[in-house]
């Protein structure tokens, strides 16, 4: 399948209105737009459902899908801040104060990004490489492929690149089948091979098997994981959109206490 850069941004922009609930050009618009959050047939699974607070922006405006209990809220925030700052400190806060005395707090604030085609190439790998199949997964279901892979929706994991050393398996990229028409890819490496440029290797190299697949490769990281970021970039991945997302406040007091220390 030939790709250009407006096909694999239509088909970003076609998703992301499944999953919102909107039409693709309403990202595109000057104004906010907000849809009441439901559960679409072909929305991304890793969103789980419902949506209290789901904001997204392509850059030009904001399109949010709320819950009933929210909406208002979330209509009074898009007004009151222009869309490169809804997503920032302080308004977040604005926003989060709001939502906290509905019961929902900001949650996630994550940044994805879409392949460059003039930029994306297999890059070389220092240890030779191996194409792993869904049947591969199960033994790496741990801490050290947490990113690459996800145990809680293991039968999304459909295809990754890995790096090894001798019979040691040192990095991985793999896809998760999301959605229907887009793969999206996370990547690990052990520490003592980082800085090698493995991560990039393995990342490059799968997202040309998911284009290969006639699929669009995205790629998420939080906008504070540098490490990430930097890896998205030297692997031909460009900055697309961003998304927040509000969930209960027990979800959000439950996942501190699981990563505090």
């Amino acid at each position: 399948m030939e790709w250009s850069r407006e096909r694999i941004w239509e088909t970003a922009l076609a998703q992301s209105a499944v999953d919102i609930g909107c039409e693709p050009a309403d990202f595109l618009r000057g104004e906010p737009v907000v849809t009441l959050a439901r559960t679409a047939l072909g929305a991304r699974r890793d969103l789980a459902r419902p949506l209290d607070c789901h904001l997204v922006s392509y850059g030009n405006n904001v399109v949010a899908a709320a819950g009933e209990a929210y909406r208002e809220i979330v209509w009074d925030y898009l007004r009151r801040f222009p869309p490169e700052h809804c997503f920032d400190t302080p308004h977040i806060h604005v926003l989060n104060s709001a939502l906290e005395a509905a019961g929902s707090r900001v949650c996630f604030m994550t940044s994805y990004f879409l392949p460059d085609l003039t930029a994306l190439e297999p890059l070389p790998c220092p240890y030779p490489v191996r194409v792993l199949r869904q049947a591969d997964f199960a033994a790496l279901y741990t801490d050290d492929w947490s990113n690459a892979l996800c145990a809680k929706r293991r039968e999304l994991d459909v295809l990754g690149i890995g790096a090894y050393d001798g019979e040691t398996l040192v990095g991985l990229a793999a896809c998760s089948a999301d959605c229907g028409t887009m793969r999206q890819i996370g990547i690990d490496v052990l520490p003592a091979y980082r800085r090698q440029g493995i991560a990039a290797a393995l990342t490059s190299r799968l997202a040309l098997a998911v284009l290969d697949q006639g699929l669009v490769p995205f790629y998420g990281a939080a906008w504070c994981n540098i490490r990430s970021v930097r890896n998205a970039s030297r692997s031909g991945f460009r900055p697309a959109w961003a998304e927040v997302t509000a969930k209960p406040a027990a979800f959000v007091e439950e996942l501190n206490r699981g990563r505090g220390r």
